[in-house]
Parts: structure tokens; sequence; C-alpha cells
């Protein structure tokens, strides 16, 4: 196992937070509060906002910004932030990176401009001149299963060399393509798996530093975590295995997700009620039992 040289305090668990809308579609600002604040107190090592989990291709750029503010507003300061960026080009990315550090966030991670035909070298000069202008370290989603644009491994040690302040990676794929990820970039990333969580003890083997789930889960995977940092690796395999289902079962795209994993996340914080912003998939009899039955190993709150 190849593990990164870097030596700074960013790793652990941070969950990405659901944006919460109210009956008429607009964000709900009790609703934010609340998960931020349940959310902090599940034992997280910080926060993530504004990814595919947060709906960010259904918020406006005004949107995005008052939900960073209420985030760094409700947690004070208590634990790191992450900040997704998804503006579509340069100049908004570099902007939002400024905001994030005006606000007080600790990275940031920038999601690729929503081009498929993008060349890699066009993905890697995009990325540095996003980065050059950033005084917070600067991470890199790779997700081309879920947003349909990547780079190869070699493209993100080019990276790297090019821009010394590029130095997480938010890779979403499986443990095999973690520990393949490593040796190829040389340990010279920070590296998260995203996925929910879905190989969360195979993916700390492989090298991962920490994870980026949802919130459902956040506390159990927090505890996780913690059994393998702390060489208890029985426990974790053990805790993973029993979630393992229902991250299976949520994780079948990110429409699915939000649909079941913003629900399920809501009933642990103590919601009553989910409202969705449209288009958006709804649950079924079926699927919403198929949730409460791979559910029932986690506490009833978070």
């Amino acid at each position: 196992m190849v593990k990164a040289k870097l030596n700074d305090n960013i790793s652990g668990i941070y969950p990405m937070l659901y944006a919460f809308f109210d009956d008429q579609e607009r964000l709900d600002r009790a609703a934010m509060r609340l998960q931020v604040e349940k959310v902090v107190g599940a034992g997280v090592s910080g926060l993530a906002v504004g990814g595919l989990a947060t709906e960010c291709n259904k918020l406006s750029t005004a949107e995005r910004r008052q939900m960073l503010e209420w985030v760094a507003e409700d947690n004070a300061g208590r634990l790191p932030i992450s900040v997704t960026i998804a503006e579509s080009n340069v100049a908004g990315q570099q902007e939002m990176c400024r905001y994030a550090d005006e606000l007080g966030a600790s990275w940031v991670v920038l999601q690729p401009p929503p081009v498929k035909g993008a060349s890699e070298m066009e993905l890697i000069r995009f990325y540095g001149a996003v980065a050059d202008a950033s005084a917070l370290p600067v991470g890199i989603q790779n997700a081309p299963e879920y947003i349909g644009i990547g780079m190869s491994n070699q493209g993100f040690a080019t990276l790297r060399r090019n821009h010394e302040n590029v130095s997480i990676l938010k890779a979403e794929g499986p443990a095999t393509y973690i520990d393949q990820l490593m040796r190829d970039t040389g340990g010279d990333y920070h590296i998260f798996n995203g996925r929910n969580g879905m190989e969360l003890v195979d993916s700390l083997r492989a090298g991962c530093v920490g994870m980026i789930p949802g919130v459902e889960t956040c506390d159990v995977q927090s505890k996780t975590y913690s059994a393998f940092e702390g060489g208890d690796l029985a426990t974790a395999d053990r805790q993973w295995l029993e979630l393992a289902p229902l991250l299976t079962f949520l994780m079948h795209s990110i429409d699915h997700l939000l649909c079941y994993g913003k629900r399920l996340s809501a009933r642990r914080l103590g919601m009553t009620e989910v409202f969705d912003r449209g288009p958006a998939q709804k649950p079924t009899a079926f699927g919403t039992d198929l949730v409460r039955r791979w559910a029932a190993c986690l506490p009833d709150e978070l």
C-alpha cells in the first residue's frame, strides 16, 4: 500500500450535506441548520458541501453561496469545511474559491467543466488556472461514472507536478482503482473516496486518507474510520459489513441517493417531511421498505 506523503490534517469522514427545500422548493434555512448541528455532533472529521449530493446541478450560483454562508455560520468554526466548486468556467470557479476562503473553508474540490469532449490537457489547464488563483488547498473530483468527465492517473500526476496547490483527489471508484491511483501518483495526493462510503474499509486499506459519504450513515462511518485508524481492523470490517447492503442500495445512481438517502437522513435528523426540487425521482413503497430493512442497523437518530 502506498501512503500519502503529505503532512496535514486533511483526513477522516467528511459527509456531503444535502440541500433541503421547503414546500415552495426554496432552500430551507431551518432544515439546513438542523442538519449541520446534528452532523457536527455525530463525530465526523469535517463537513462537505456543494457536491452532487447537495444537488449542485439544481442550485444557482447565488444559492450555492447562500448555502455556504449558512453552513459556515452554523458550523461556527467547529469543524473544517470542504467546498465543492461546480461553476462551469475558470472565472466562476476562481471567484467561488475566493468566497469559500473568505467564509473560512479549509479546502475546495473542483468539478470538471461540463464539456465531455474536453481533452486531458484542456482539463489540466482548466484546473491549474483555478488552483493557481486559490489561497486554499485544491482537490479535484474525478467521477466520470456520475459526471461523464474524468482524467487518467497519469493526468493527475502531471497536474500535481505542474501545480503544487493541487494536493487532494476526491476519487469515485472501487478500492482497486484507488490502489492503482495511489501507485501512479506516488502518494503525492490526499485521496478521499466518495460513492457514499460504499467501500470504506477497503478504500482505507488502499491508501485513502478519508471518505466523503452521505449524511445518513456518517456517525457509523466515523466510528468505523476511528476503529481502522486505531488498528482494530476486525471491528472496522464488522461495522462496514453491516452497512454494506444499505450503501449498495442507495448508490444505484445519484438520483436514487437523493430520493432515498435524503429521506433516510431526514428521518434520522428528526425531520417529518422531505420536499424535492423537481424534477426528481420519487420513492416507491417497495423502495422505502428496502431502506427501512437495511437501515435497521443504524441508531434511530443521528
